[in-house]
């Protein structure tokens, strides 16, 4: 019988009532598998991004369209008035959010709750993410770089509060899988190339000694996609992308929906080639068809990617809580530990490690 992959990853939301509780949970059932830590994205974050239209509707330079509802919430645009001044955002709540979890995060550590050597996940949206929901489109070049510069000096503010030895980020990237699957108009030209320089800029900004990883995500609405994907090819195109940054990787997040069922949708991850310090994950584990049906997955991923960990395709905040328990249950069952009980490291130097790298 094959080994179990090795780990488990979250990708961020959880719908429990507290961050505690999320911690509580999941440190328990699945801490020896866990590298990082999210909150859960608990309260107003629940929903990924839309607790951000109230924030860039309260922005300076900024005004809602006369008419008509897109996306989320109904969209802004840049204010027309002649005194309108400059787009300035105010702080996002990212910032503050980080900080008040890991002081939680800190304390059941210290208690022993949280295993030692787990590092306290944030998960953030990509600048494109909001801007391209809730800003028209003729709009959106001018609101990016304003929206972008104050995420990363919240990101900044991130990693002076905590200590980097701690921390991991990651980049949700939703909206730019749509752009490069035709789904959305992109408000720039060349889509690829922009879309690697603007994944590489993030990346840069995060510092060399914190974590980083990268959530790639074709959407979760009524766990539906944007799109299914034909196979894995756009994803894995984006993955070598991101693997060829002057910077390290700690991991790479990839959906595998449910519906495939045949070794082709696989065939393109026999391309991928990450360093052997970045860890892959595949979205295999779905509530729809439990144990077995992630099994099947995880077999027709190992003929051409050996090595990965396992996760959902997204994050868990917009299930109902009562399939939390059983979804954790399929993940200890699915996954091998990556720790051991004092919470170090089962140290593998090829436990993620794919060959030819």
């Amino acid at each position: 019988m094959e080994p179990r992959p090795p780990g488990v990853h979250l990708v961020g939301s959880v719908p429990l009532g507290n961050a505690e509780t999320v911690f509580r949970t999941l440190a328990g059932a699945l801490g020896d598998r866990l590298h990082s830590l999210p909150d859960g994205e608990t309260g107003a974050r629940g929903n990924w991004i839309a607790w951000q239209y109230g924030v860039l509707a309260a922005t300076r330079g900024l005004e809602p369209m006369p008419v008509g509802d897109r996306g989320y919430l109904r969209s802004q645009r840049v204010r027309r008035a002649r005194d309108a001044g400059p787009i300035r955002f105010g702080p996002l709540g990212y910032a503050q959010a980080a900080r008040e979890s890991f002081a939680l995060f800190g304390r059941l550590q210290r208690e022993g709750v949280i295993p030692a050597g787990v590092r306290f996940q944030v998960s953030l949206p990509t600048p494109l993410a909001p801007v391209s929901v809730f800003i028209d489109l003729p709009d959106r070049a001018a609101v990016e770089p304003a929206y972008e510069q104050r995420l990363l000096e919240e990101l900044a503010e991130i990693a002076s509060a905590i200590p980097h030895e701690r921390l991991a980020i990651q980049w949700d990237v939703a909206v730019e899988v749509g752009h490069l699957e035709g789904v959305w108009p992109a408000h720039f030209t060349h889509v690829g190339r922009g879309i690697v320089e603007r994944l590489a800029r993030l990346g840069a900004a995060v510092p060399r000694d914190v974590e980083l990883g990268y959530h790639l995500c074709y959407g979760d609405f009524g766990h539906q996609h944007f799109v299914t994907p034909r196979d894995a090819g756009c994803l894995v195109e984006l993955a070598g992308a991101l693997a060829r940054m002057d910077r390290t990787l700690g991991w790479i997040h990839m959906p595998v929906p449910v519906g495939w069922t045949d070794p082709i949708r696989f065939a393109p991850l026999g391309r991928l080639r990450l360093s052997a310090t970045t860890r892959l994950y595949l979205g295999v584990v779905h509530q729809e068809d439990g144990i077995e049906g992630a099994r099947r997955r995880i077999d027709l991923a190992r003929a051409v990617v050996p090595r990965f960990g396992i996760s959902t395709e997204c994050g868990w905040g917009r299930r109902a809580p009562r399939t939390i328990g059983p979804l954790i249950e399929q993940h200890r069952a699915l996954a091998a530990p990556v720790r051991d009980r004092d919470g170090g490291d089962l140290v593998d130097p090829g436990l993620y490690a794919q060959p030819g790298v």
